[in-house]
């Protein structure tokens, strides 16, 4: 990253519901509106209902919730979502914790937003004591695998994303912290 590049990552409240909303929808519609086994009808219903300002106040209201906002140059870049004591068949962890989303603005990709952001996820679970953090990510979406690889994220089943009317397989990986 270069060296006038200021990238922070930070806890938001409900007063950052608009913001986190926003980040929220063009980050997923990014990732995913592209492809072409994603139906334009199946990815908006999703995102009116996963990323509506309503749904993400009760998100950041869910004591079990943690989000984290990287911000690059003090304008949004990423997010992050953990869900605390969320298990799934396949995990193995006596006190596991999801890494529920991980997202970027397309235009910092390979600027460091992504790899900063896990490492907060990593730094946080691990004070919070949490001996794995596992994930689903869409199987058709190598770059993310290979980014969950490089983070010492293996693959451990598979469970199904409710994508509007299109269930569509997700790989589990876990890693130990």
């Amino acid at each position: 990253m270069d060296a006038d590049k200021r990238l922070s990552v930070n806890t938001p409240s409900t007063e950052d519901a608009k913001l986190l909303t926003d980040l929220s929808y063009t980050t997923f519609w990014d990732a995913f509106a592209h492809h072409p086994k994603n139906a334009p009808d199946d990815l908006d219903h999703y995102m009116r209902q996963a990323f509506n300002p309503e749904q993400i106040v009760a998100e950041l209201a869910e004591p079990n919730s943690i989000f984290l906002i990287a911000e690059l140059n003090d304008k949004p870049a990423g997010y992050a979502k953990l869900v605390v004591e969320s298990r799934e068949d396949g995990i193995t962890a006596t006190r596991p914790i999801e890494l529920s989303r991980l997202y970027s603005h397309q235009e910092y990709l390979g600027k460091g937003v992504g790899q900063n952001l896990m490492d907060a996820c990593f730094d946080l679970a691990k004070s919070l004591g949490h001996d794995v953090m596992w994930l689903g990510v869409w199987e058709y979406n190598p770059r993310a695998q290979r980014f969950y690889q490089k983070n010492g994220f293996r693959e451990v089943g598979k469970h199904t994303f409710q994508l509007g009317s299109d269930p569509q397989t997700d790989l589990l990986m876990q890693r130990n912290l």
